[in-house]
C-alpha cells in the first residue's frame, strides 16, 4: 500500500516539486494551499506524514502542528515543519514537530528525511 503524504504550503511551484519528488516515490500526494479546517483536513487525507510550511496565512504551520499534536487521534502522524525561518529549530520543537528542513532545502535531503522518519515509524 502506498505511504499518503500530506503538504501544506503557499507557495505552489514549492508545492508542485514536492508533489512530483513523492509522486516518483509511489507515495499518494494531497497537496494544499492554507491550513483551514486542518483537522479536517488531515481526516480526509489520512497521511502517514505530513510536510508543512511555518508560514501560511491563517494559521501558522507551527499553529496547525500544536492543534494536531494535542488531537488524541492524530498525534502520532509525524509532522516536519519547512521554513526560512532563522530559529526553525526552536519554532518546531516548541510546536511539537517531528522534524524540520530549512528552505531552500536540497531535495534529495528533503526525500531522505521523510524516508527516514516513515522508516523508523
Amino acid at each position: 500500500m502506498a505511504k499518503k503524504i500530506l503538504i501544506l504550503d503557499d507557495d505552489e511551484d514549492i508545492l508542485y516539486f514536492c508533489r512530483v519528488i513523492f509522486e516518483a516515490l509511489d507515495f499518494e500526494v494531497t497537496s494544499v494551499t492554507h491550513t483551514d479546517r486542518i483537522l479536517a483536513l488531515v481526516m480526509t487525507a489520512a497521511p502517514d506524514i505530513i510536510l508543512i510550511d511555518n508560514w501560511m496565512p491563517g494559521m501558522s504551520g507551527d499553529e496547525a502542528t500544536r492543534v494536531l499534536k494535542s488531537h488524541k487521534q492524530f498525534k502520532y502522524i509525524p509532522v516536519v515543519l519547512f521554513s526560512a525561518a532563522n530559529n526553525l529549530e526552536t519554532i518546531s520543537q516548541q510546536a511539537g514537530a517531528d522534524a524540520y528542513i530549512k528552505k531552500p532545502f536540497d531535495l534529495d535531503d528533503l526525500e531522505k528525511l521523510i524516508l527516514s522518519i516513515l522508516e523508523s515509524k
